[in-house]
């Protein structure tokens, strides 16, 4: 027996190498193809339990975290982490914390700022002297980069630890690819970056928070799911969902003929924007093209809408469509598009497109392709992730975020065990975490990183004790709808005039999966004027919070009477 290592010496009998298996409680001890002998315990702990030499250096618990994305929930779990004394780093492919938010800094949000920051991050940052903007004011992204992200980056538990310029290329276990099942658990996660310089760097890590979000990873124009043919020879012509029309973009759109494709706020804001760039320049001209019969799910609740400024949004496009600043196509699916020979002339894009009545052509200057995002997961491939096939959310998220159900916009509060992966100590956060789902609100990845980092501590008991502060929002809009009308009007009727519920709530909905029934004791119709609402897990199946207006494809299955 060797005295340093406690194995058997190379020169045993027969019999003792026979039984190095029992020497750390593993078959073939250090090798790549060890097992614990008794099947209830992990390799580890077979190892510890019988003093193994080699446990200290495969264990990950002296490893970082990595944190990938430097926006507002990726450092919001950095500040959680520092809380807690974990050890972290945060990867940031931008060139500064925010970077994505940065892109659409001339947009105003629509929740105030007592929704937009988190609450370990607002602990790190009063000490240095900064205080929360007005509660009840709306900041712009600019302003929330300003004025938010970029002093908690530079509080001292944080400073140092955000490498920018860095973009993740790929998430692996160290040694192993997805298909290695054996000793899997036992060996750190590994995180393959490419540095400023293009310089890889591969980070080992006890566990990884993907908040990177879906920024940058835009739908296609073409119907299906698939771009369009012509779409890339187009591209020159394509906008992503926010250009900046009415500063640093305005001589692209002034005086020329403007498609806005896509029906969420990221295609309102642009639709609002035009339609004031319009009234100053000569010659600017907007259409609005939908593949649904109707614009009713993102005219929104208009007074009823929990989120005030989101409602409005909804009631000032509604406006601009009804007054013809903004030429509405419905029913049209993008079938192609065509670049004009004559690229001097006006809509120097034809985009075709399949209505009920055959093929209809739209003339264009330049696309707007507001068509929402999905998430980039060719850097997960080696990791195991189990999502849903649909939303490409995980797995026990999707029923709560379905968009095809979830018409009332209630998101039932969720925490580390909602997202865990089959990869010990792997989670996606954030915007991505919810995959094509459009109903994310920051508020709510807060709250996941909160119980994620719980949980990375040990304290299991925080992980699942999960509570959200959101603005109940009182408009569901379920019903079926045969105009374009605000939720909860009828013909004739403004949305205010019945506390915004009219017969929206009273007709039948879309079924939905259990988890998306409403609370008992009455409708998901509520207060006209929002309240804040904190929910936890002990709160009635589905309880959450109404976005406003009704999301996804239900939305448009309810309205295609309109």
């Amino acid at each position: 027996m060797n005295d340093e290592t406690g194995r058997p010496d190379p020169a045993a009998s027969p019999d003792a190498r026979a039984g190095e298996s029992g020497c750390c409680g593993v078959s073939a001890c250090c090798t790549d193809a060890e097992q614990a002998v008794n099947p209830g315990v992990t390799v580890g702990q077979a190892k510890t339990d019988a003093g193994c030499g080699c446990v200290e250096d495969e264990s990950p618990g002296g490893l970082p975290v990595v944190v990938i994305g430097a926006g507002p929930v990726g450092l919001a779990a950095a500040a959680h982490l520092a809380e807690r004394d974990q050890d972290f780093v945060v990867l940031e492919a931008g060139g500064e914390v925010g970077a994505a938010v940065s892109e659409w800094g001339h947009v105003r949000l629509f929740s105030p700022w007592r929704y937009d920051t988190d609450a370990a991050a607002r602990r790190l940052l009063e000490p240095t002297g900064w205080r929360l903007p007005d509660p009840e004011a709306l900041p712009t992204g600019a302003e929330l980069v300003r004025d938010y992200l970029a002093p908690l980056a530079a509080v001292p538990a944080l400073a140092g630890r955000i490498r920018t310029g860095t973009r993740v290329v790929a998430v692996t276990r160290q040694g192993v690819d997805v298909t290695r099942t054996v000793g899997r658990e036992e060996r750190p996660l590994l995180v393959r970056a490419a540095g400023p310089d293009g310089a890889v760097d591969d980070i080992a890590a006890r566990a990884v928070i993907d908040a990177s979000g879906t920024w940058g990873r835009g739908n296609p124009l073409g119907h299906s799911g698939l771009p369009a043919p012509g779409e890339d020879q187009a591209a020159a012509h394509i906008t992503g969902p926010l250009p900046d029309v009415l500063g640093r973009d305005r001589a692209r759109f002034a005086g020329r003929h403007t498609l806005v494709v896509g029906m969420g706020h990221s295609a309102a804001n642009t639709l609002l924007a035009l339609a004031e760039l319009a009234k100053n320049e000569q010659g600017t001209r907007i259409t609005w093209a939908v593949r649904g019969a109707s614009a009713a799910r993102l005219y929104g609740g208009g007074d009823a809408d929990g989120l005030p400024a989101r409602g409005a949004l909804g009631t000032r496009l509604k406006a601009a469509v009804d007054n013809g600043e903004i030429d509405l196509v419905r029913d049209f699916a993008i079938t192609g598009l065509a670049m004009r020979s004559d690229r001097a002339s006006a809509g120097s894009v034809q985009v075709t497109g399949q209505t009920p009545d055959g093929p209809r052509v739209l003339p264009a200057d330049i696309v707007v392709a507001a068509t929402g995002f999905r998430p980039n997961l060719d850097m997960l491939r080696e990791v195991r992730v189990d999502l849903d096939p649909a939303t490409e959310a995980p797995a026990r998220l999707a029923p709560m975020i379905d968009p095809n159900f979830h018409s009332c916009g209630t998101v039932p509060p969720h925490g580390e065990r909602d997202l865990a992966h089959p990869e010990p100590g792997f989670y996606l956060a954030g915007m991505k975490s919810y995959g094509r789902a459009p109903t994310f609100l920051m508020a709510t990845g807060y709250e996941q990183v909160r119980s994620i980092v719980a949980a990375l501590a040990g304290d299991r008991e925080a992980a699942d004790t999960v509570q959200l502060d959101l603005p109940e929002t009182g408009v569901c809009s379920t019903g079926l709808v045969t105009e374009d009308l605000l939720p909860g009007a009828t013909a004739g009727q403004s949305a205010g005039q019945d506390g915004g519920c009219g017969t929206s709530c009273a007709t039948e909905a879309t079924p939905a999966p259990a988890a998306q029934s409403e609370p008992a004791g009455g409708p998901c119709c509520g207060p006209t004027a929002p309240e804040p609402v904190s929910i936890g897990i002990g709160a009635p199946a589905g309880l959450g919070f109404a976005t406003g207006h009704v999301h996804g494809h239900s939305g448009e299955a309810e309205h295609s009477d309109a």
